[in-house]
């Protein structure tokens, strides 16, 4: 008999049934694949299924609420004649300053033009040059060639609509709105005498129902965990699930201390993750200071069009020395109507504050943007759990490094979820049924009047994270933050298993965790390189290695890292 904890109660293996109280508990959804998720590369990965299969697709609010929607850039990819794969494989690596996985970065790059073919022929609607029939392709920083495709300068809402469209006329697919993923669910596998994952717990966030959802695959591709931050692009999603639950069940999980630093979102009181695109910077836009005058010549040759994490870091700098609570990034001095029709998102966006970007300088910040770091995957997809894959920007692939390049994320999500749909297609027949398992029991918590303990914890969380473990680190703030986040978890923990859960409870749970594991990684680096900056040791490492953390509990699915 083995023994497990599932939601704060005891849960009884037996043989291959499940017994609570003395009742066998009956399943109440079964799918071939549960994909948690509905991003770039959910909806991609979903689409890419053998359409026999029963598929589950999750998503936290509605199918355009992640992240993927708000991408404003585009996706690098090798189209132009006079660029090539081993420029766009020699540029990535640089940006990784010398982490990135040249075989994976290799993997992504080559398939990356099939990938995009492929969302062609589902209906993304990319610019076209003005000859009307190349695709515009821009650059942006860290590109040596233009090669970024893109809509306009809204290209996360142009792909999203197209797949949302693809993904809802598939009869196979399920889609399940407004449902957070609360925990998944492993078991003994019979075959392989090794843990599998077999599962998960969902809460309907309308109703407040927790549900179980069986399937003979999970897919993570929850997104990031950024809201770790007081500033951020992301939306409110972002609360590392995917992560945290990846690492309660034995995943391992590697370079969380690259947070990207998105260099300009919008300042404003009103304004909420706002994001103004690198695109700007790579059509001519320049950086200022309050009295006008230029700055990233200071820092950079490329000035404008350095490494986002440089571009980054000098804002902070600047703004740290002067006192100023933003910067200003101009493009007013491009014609009014190239500027509407290249960026008309942020044109609009702008208007709504009273901001002209056609004749005056936006205000802008640093703002948390991109979790470089994630769970240990394989080519595949695969994580450290049977039959659990993460794919996006809750993997670790190896293509980042430390720290990514501009638009190779949505390509990421594109080569990673087809290869993880083909491993899958190629390998459910093979996976037998789960065995039953218990439904969600809250019988023994009750319902809390104290949620000001949520809100307050969850501030207190991003301030210190913002401060602490921010853009620029020393060991003693690392430090602090570590003994605060230690005492936040055991309050948050005490909360959880006492109280009915919500989402802000579980994404408090789930950031508070992550930011752990965050402050963990930073304080084992002890150099300086791309995303992670300490001032404690500012110099780089002649030795290249990543920060990979191991649960006590890992699942030993000896998924291997590769590095040439």
């Amino acid at each position: 008999m083995q023994f497990s904890v599932v939601t704060g109660h005891l849960v009884l293996y037996y043989h291959d049934s499940f017994i609570i109280c003395g009742l066998l508990m009956i399943k109440n959804n079964f799918y071939d694949v549960l994909v948690i998720g509905s991003g770039a590369a959910g909806l991609t990965l979903a689409l890419q299924l053998d359409q026999k299969l029963n598929v589950a697709l999750i998503s936290k609010s509605t199918l355009k609420g992640g992240a993927s929607w708000l991408a404003q850039g585009g996706i690098a990819a090798v189209f132009d004649k006079d660029d090539s794969a081993e420029a766009h494989v020699k540029d990535t690596l640089i940006a990784g300053a010398g982490l990135c996985h040249e075989d994976s970065v290799r993997y992504v790059v080559e398939n990356g033009p099939s990938a995009v073919k492929w969302l062609i022929e589902q209906g993304v609607d990319f610019t076209l040059d003005s000859d009307q029939v190349h695709y515009h392709l821009t650059q942006e920083g860290g590109h040596s060639h233009r090669r970024i495709l893109h809509s306009a300068d809204a290209t996360g809402k142009a792909v999203t609509t197209t797949l949302v469209d693809q993904v809802i006329a598939r009869e196979n697919i399920h889609i399940y709105e407004h449902h957070c993923a609360v925990d998944l669910v492993t078991q003994a596998d019979s075959d392989s005498r090794k843990i599998r994952c077999s599962g998960a717990y969902l809460l309907d966030i309308k109703s407040s129902k927790v549900s179980l959802f069986q399937a003979k695959t999970v897919v993570l591709a929850s997104g990031g965990a950024s809201k770790a931050y007081l500033y951020t692009s992301n939306p409110d999603g972002a609360s590392g699930d995917g992560l945290a639950m990846a690492w309660r069940r034995g995943c391992r999980v590697a370079n969380l201390e690259f947070n990207q630093f998105h260099p300009t979102c919008l300042y404003h009181s009103k304004a909420k993750s706002s994001l103004i695109t690198e695109a700007l910077r790579g059509e001519g836009a320049v950086l200022k200071l309050p009295d006008g005058s230029q700055f990233m010549q200071k820092f950079h040759n490329d000035g404008e069009l350095a490494p986002r994490d440089v571009v980054a870091r000098a804002i902070d700098f600047e703004m740290k020395r002067l006192g100023c609570d933003c910067v200003y990034l101009d493009i007013s001095h491009k014609p009014a109507d190239f500027i509407t029709e290249h960026f008309p998102t942020v044109y609009e966006t702008c208007l709504e504050f009273n901001i002209d970007i056609t004749k005056e300088p936006i205000p802008v910040v640093p703002a948390a943007h991109y979790t470089c770091g994630g769970v240990v995957v394989d080519k595949q997809g695969q994580t450290d759990l049977k039959n659990l894959y993460a794919i996006g920007e809750t993997a670790f692939t190896g293509l980042h490094g430390a720290n990514r390049m501009a638009s190779n994320s949505l390509l990421e999500c594109l080569v990673y979820a087809q290869a993880a749909a083909q491993d899958i297609n190629a390998n459910i027949t093979q996976i037998n049924t789960p065995n039953l398992i218990p439904d969600w029991d809250e019988s023994k918590v009750n319902s809390s009047d104290e949620d000001v303990v949520i809100s307050h914890n969850w501030d207190e969380l991003r301030r210190f994270m913002w401060d602490y473990v921010g853009i620029v680190r020393t060991d003693k703030r690392l430090e602090r933050a570590h003994h605060r986040i230690k005492l936040l978890l055991n309050e948050i923990q005490d909360y959880y298993s006492n109280y009915k859960i919500s989402r802000d409870l579980l994404e408090l749970r789930n950031l508070a965790m992550v930011s752990e594991l965050i402050i963990r990684c930073a304080q084992q680096r002890k150099e300086s390189r791309g995303l992670h900056y300490t001032v404690d040791y500012p110099e780089l490492s002649q030795v290249a290695r990543d920060t990979i953390m191991v649960p006590i509990n890992f699942a030993g699915q000896d998924v291997v890292i590769h590095r040439d």
